[in-house]
């Protein structure tokens, strides 16, 4: 009966200090979206990823044009070729538009690699200042409402977008 009762006093202690635990966490949110979109540094970092996509098209439009000027030539000649020399110009015109895919897909990946290059030191800008603010004003956790994935939170939780803007110097 004693072991019972000092297992029940130690429960009570222990779910009693828990919940007095649990009423120190400090929660934040903050948009990182909205933030992002308000840092200067991301206007010049997607003016930068719009010209490197733009030198990546017009060089995708001109293996075009090149394949289109052969394509119409070929079907032009096609007639007066022949039947080795229509093969071969066929298999030219066919391993030009392979090239020409191939060209397609690597300049994706390399499209995509920069705007990840070009955009990392700005969001690693917002990240450390989101995390400055966090620890200096106490914060034990902070979500971010911008990924639609919370579901809710409550009115005790603080919008921390204002403090981080400030951080870095932006005005509301």
């Amino acid at each position: 009966m004693r072991k019972i009762l000092t297992l029940v006093i130690i429960a009570t202690l222990t779910l009693g200090y828990s919940s007095l635990n649990a009423q120190n966490y400090k929660f934040g949110h903050i948009n990182s979206q909205e933030l992002l979109n308000a840092m200067p540094d991301k206007d010049s970092a997607e003016a930068k990823i719009k010209k490197y996509a733009e030198s990546l098209q017009e060089q995708i439009e001109q293996l075009q044009v090149e394949f289109n000027k052969k394509y119409q030539d070929y079907l032009q000649k096609r007639n007066t070729f022949t039947d080795a020399i229509r093969e071969m110009k066929e298999k030219e015109l066919s391993d030009m538009q392979q090239r020409a895919q191939e060209y397609q897909q690597v300049a994706e990946q390399d499209y995509q690699r920069f705007q990840a290059e070009t955009m990392k030191p700005v969001i690693d800008k917002a990240d450390a200042a989101i995390k400055k603010v966090a620890k200096e004003n106490g914060f034990t956790y902070i979500f971010d409402t911008s990924s639609g994935v919370l579901l809710y939170f409550s009115d005790k939780s603080i919008d921390i977008t204002p403090l981080v803007k400030k951080e870095l110097g932006i005005k509301e």
